[in-house]
């Protein structure tokens, strides 16, 4: 337990719930942002019933996040009548089928997801002619073969005829919650038909429609993050035991939470995420395009929005790593009574600044623009050993993220001051040190790691009317717990490996990857 219930006593509390893909989190907090009270239940993130595929089942999060509930009422013995509002925040873009009656009718297809839909048949009215002039087929034909929906509408047609709504897992858990089919514009990402310059679904002209298969009564009610979802049912108290009849307020997405969490609000902060998908993330108050239409995400703060570069598997690689590499640790810190990650710390510590030039480039899944891309390592000599590799990978996560971020300024133009970083990987001083010299900048580790937890909390403590804007919640329920700031001398080494080695690593082997794809089939 963080912080004091006596402390609290004559507080109220609000109750975030956070289901990312490896747990789901419910949390108590107070109108400071620190958290009361929180209880974790640990996920199997997906099965796989097909290579490529990622699915679970809808029930299994929902049942998770019951239990997690039961477990916190279990160890606060907090008064619940303190708990004024539930907010919910979720990984973005997994989908459900259901029916009228708000059932499953098959598994989440989740983020991970790998499986594509066929795109053969003609785009559709005028749009067809006009994608293959301007050169943007490939593109739209991308966002088909991604989008889910479409997938189901072909491969399952008695699934898709009595699809009633196709949810996002933020839209079934308000479901389960409320009984509404509503959800957050805030946690409005995916491949569907949604206008992301208006903030609202596409209008019905849109290829987007056909290009999904999806009716726009298929899809959630959309509400502003702040603003009330529902008031939680007799049902779903007695499976949570959130008192009955509160209020859930509209939050953003995991990764828009963990901005304003994180400390986040205007366009002079970057906020660092390394997480299972590592990001940079800018809040703008104009819609401004992150790469040549790659368009901003719903921000967290209403009528804002997120420009992001994302490394799609991003700290996955570091689990990886633990995985394939880091039995020795594992099995060291089992008899320690340690986490497994406080002697990977070691690992970072053990190889020097530029890990001796073992340089990686952490494309282990293709982006939407580098449809060929794959991972590299190189520089590899005799001298070097797992810690090299180790840091080696915190380094390329760094360098592609300091990428991303001089893109964004440009595009934005934008010119960073400061960086706050969230997730898993913010526990650790090495991966921030690192950080900080890298970017040149200093970086700032939040006073809690459950920011995106706290981000839905400031929504709903702006919805229930306890601060008058997202600027005073967001200073008053966020602050530093330290601050890494630049060596100048490893500064200087690693601008010259970004520079003169990282920049040119993805231009010189990106005619291989194209060879590697023509030759084995791998990646599609």
């Amino acid at each position: 337990m963080n912080g004091s219930d006596d402390r609290c006593d004559d507080t109220d509390l609000i109750l975030a719930i956070d289901n990312g893909t490896q747990s789901v989190r419910a949390l108590l907090f107070d109108l400071k942002g620190t958290v009361v009270c929180k209880s974790k239940v640990e996920l199997d993130p997906y099965f796989s019933r097909e290579p490529g595929w990622a699915e679970q089942e809808p029930e299994y999060y929902w049942s998770s996040l019951c239990a997690a509930c039961q477990s916190l009422w279990e160890k606060s013995g907090v008064d619940r009548a303190r708990i004024k509002g539930v907010t919910l925040t979720t990984q973005r873009g997994t989908n459900i089928c259901v029916d009228k009656n708000g059932q499953a009718l098959r598994p989440a297809i989740i983020w991970l997801d790998q499986r594509r839909a066929e795109t053969h048949d003609p785009i559709g009215g005028l749009w067809g002619p006009a994608a293959k002039i301007t050169g943007l087929k490939k593109l739209i034909d991308y966002f088909r073969s991604k989008s889910s929906s479409r997938w189901i509408a072909q491969n399952e047609l008695e699934t898709w005829g009595n699809t009633h709504k196709f949810l996002l897992l933020s839209g079934w858990h308000t479901f389960k919650l409320t009984g509404e089919f509503k959800d957050s514009v805030g946690g409005t990402v995916g491949y569907l038909p949604f206008n992301y310059r208006l903030l609202k679904w596409a209008p019905r002209w849109d290829w987007s429609w056909r290009g999904t298969c999806l009716r726009k009564n298929q899809l959630a009610e959309l509400i502003k993050p702040g603003e009330i979802l529902g008031h939680i049912t007799a049902s779903a108290a007695d499976a949570t035991g959130i008192p009955e009849g509160l209020p859930l307020i509209a939050a953003g997405a995991d990764k828009a939470c963990e901005v304003i969490g994180s400390g986040c609000y205007d366009d002079k902060t970057g906020c660092l995420s390394y997480g299972t998908t590592a990001t940079i993330n800018v809040v703008h108050d104009k819609f401004r395009e992150p790469q040549f239409l790659v368009p901003p995400w719903p921000a967290a703060i209403p009528d804002t929005w997120n420009s992001e570069f994302m490394v799609y598997r991003g700290y996955w690689m570091v689990s990886w790593f633990k995985q394939q590499f880091g039995h020795h640790e594992c099995t060291e810190a089992e008899k320690a009574g340690v986490v497994p990650e406080e002697l990977f710390e070691d690992l970072i510590n053990q190889a020097p600044p530029g890990s001796m030039g073992l340089m990686l480039q952490p494309y282990w899944s293709p982006g939407i623009k580098d449809f060929d891309a794959k991972g590299a390592i190189i520089g590899f000599g005799d001298v070097h050993n797992r810690a090299h590799v180790y840091r080696a990978i915190v380094e390329g996560l760094a360098y592609a993220l300091r990428e991303g971020k001089e893109k964004l300024e440009k595009k934005g133009r934008i010119q960073l001051s400061r960086l706050m970083v969230s997730g898993g990987g913010s526990q650790s001083d090495g991966a921030l040190q690192l950080t900080a010299d890298i970017f040149n900048l200093p970086v700032t580790r939040p006073h809690t790691s459950e920011t995106s937890g706290l981000g839905a909390a400031i929504n709903a403590a702006v919805g229930l009317g306890y601060y008058p804007d997202y600027k005073t919640a967001i200073t008053e329920m966020t602050r530093p717990e330290r601050v890494f700031k630049p060596d100048p001398v490893n500064t200087k080494l690693y601008n010259a490996l970004y520079t003169e080695v990282y920049l040119d690593m993805y231009k010189r082997l990106r005619p291989l990857y194209g060879r590697i794809r023509e030759i084995t089939g791998y990646p599609e």
